[in-house]
Parts: C-alpha cells; sequence; structure tokens
C-alpha cells in the first residue's frame, strides 16, 4: 500500500524538477502576488490532468492525437511569452506587473502543457500496476509540494530583481518553452 503512494510520488516528483510546467509555474508566480490564487489555477489543473489520466490511462492516449495538444501547448506559451515582453514598459508606466487572473493563467496553461506529458503519463502507467486513488494521492501531492516551493522561489525572485528585467526573462522563457513543442 505504501509504495502505491511513495512510488508515484517519488518519481513524479524527480521528473517534475525544472520540467516545463514547474517553469512555467515560476514564471507565472513572478507576475503576481495573488500566490494562493495561481497555486489553486495550477493544482485544479494538474487534479484534472493527472486524474483524467489515472482514470482513462491509456485510451486517452490512443484517442487524441498527442501532436495536436504539443501544437496548442507550444503556441500557448508562445502567446503568453509574447504579450509578456509587449506589456512590460505598458506595466512598468502604470507599475503594475499583475496578471489579470492568476488562478484562469494558472490553470489554462497548466492543463494544455501537462497533456501528455511525461508525469502525466506516469501517472496513468502507475495506475494500471498499483491502487489507482492512491497513485492519484502521491502524484498530487509530489506536483502540490513542488508548486508551493516554485511559487515562493518566484516570491523570493521579485522582491531580489527589477521588475522589467524579470518580465524580460519571463518573456523570453515562455517563448522558448513554447518553441520546445516544435522540437
Amino acid at each position: 500500500m505504501i509504495q502505491d503512494i511513495l512510488l508515484p510520488f517519488l518519481l513524479v516528483g524527480l521528473a517534475e524538477l525544472g520540467d516545463k510546467t514547474q517553469l512555467a509555474v515560476l514564471v507565472l508566480s513572478t507576475k503576481t502576488r495573488r500566490y494562493k490564487s495561481l497555486l489553486a489555477g495550477v493544482m485544479l489543473a494538474f487534479i484534472l490532468t493527472d486524474g483524467i489520466a489515472i482514470l482513462f490511462g491509456n485510451y486517452i492516449a490512443q484517442r487524441v492525437p498527442l501532436d495536436y495538444v504539443r501544437i496548442g501547448a507550444g503556441l500557448m506559451f508562445i502567446l503568453f511569452g509574447l504579450m509578456t515582453l509587449l506589456q512590460r514598459d505598458k506595466d512598468e508606466e502604470e507599475g503594475s506587473y499583475e496578471l489579470k487572473s492568476p488562478f484562469m493563467s494558472g490553470f489554462w496553461l497548466i492543463l494544455i502543457a501537462e497533456m501528455g506529458d511525461k508525469t502525466q503519463l506516469a501517472a496513468a502507467l502507475f495506475a494500471t500496476q498499483y491502487n489507482p486513488l492512491l497513485v492519484f494521492v502521491g502524484v498530487i501531492m509530489a506536483l502540490f509540494i513542488l508548486s508551493v516551493l516554485t511559487v515562493y522561489l518566484g516570491k523570493i525572485i521579485m522582491e531580489k530583481i527589477d521588475k522589467k528585467i524579470i518580465s524580460t526573462i519571463a518573456g523570453i522563457m515562455f517563448i522558448l518553452i513554447g518553441a520546445s513543442f516544435f522540437l
């Protein structure tokens, strides 16, 4: 029983370290002060994507062309990057670097980016070998802990680095992450 939670927790946690979704969470966390709202949106997306993967496993992977999901995710990251770069001067003039809706930004970006991701596929595979509910608990615990740490890191970065530099780096990172979906 403990391996049903512990194995997915450890392996998904390790696989998610430095993953594009965690980089996206980090970048988004530098664009808001409403960290709980951002975290709630991110976690809802993880719960849906990994929950669906665990429930339906390989069925979805066989029915939904992952190339379409990757293209959509890549375009969404690039769009976020361009919007961040284009709005950095406007944000500086208005004194605001705040996301309009951290919950929705986190939710949609992670929902699309996580579809077909290696951690989602790992969760589906674990569910075929272990108790699906316990696998879900292990996966979500790992993603929650990593996301909290990532949001906290973003908060620290916001306090230490000039906001215009953060916006420039964030925009470039979003574009690079988006381009990586096409490689």
